[in-house]
């Protein structure tokens, strides 16, 4: 079972605030009350969801800028070695 997976189901999460609230009425809160609660919930759910999305989303740019970046320090790497080779292959006829 992936808890994580059951975790960020939207499905559970409204299945128990309307638990929730269900026995919030049955013991007789007052209806503006879980109006409110539930308007502060759904804005604070709102926002987390926003922030969670976002960090991902720049975590992964974050990650191909660094995976790019070592590809390009591969090839320059690579390339000044096969200067470096050439320029000793040129040296070592020029001394014969």
């Amino acid at each position: 079972m992936d808890l994580k997976r059951k975790l960020s189901s939207r499905k559970l999460w409204a299945c128990l605030l309307g638990v929730a609230f269900g026995i919030s009425v049955a013991f007789g809160v007052d209806g503006d009350t879980i109006t409110q609660v539930a308007g502060a919930v759904t804005s604070l759910v709102s926002i987390v969801t926003y922030v969670i999305t976002e960090g991902k989303i720049d975590a992964a740019a974050v990650n191909q800028a660094y995976e790019d970046a070592d590809i390009i320090i591969d090839a320059v790497a690579e390339a000044l070695a096969d200067e470096y080779s050439e320029s000793e292959a040129e040296a070592e006829i020029e001394a014969e």
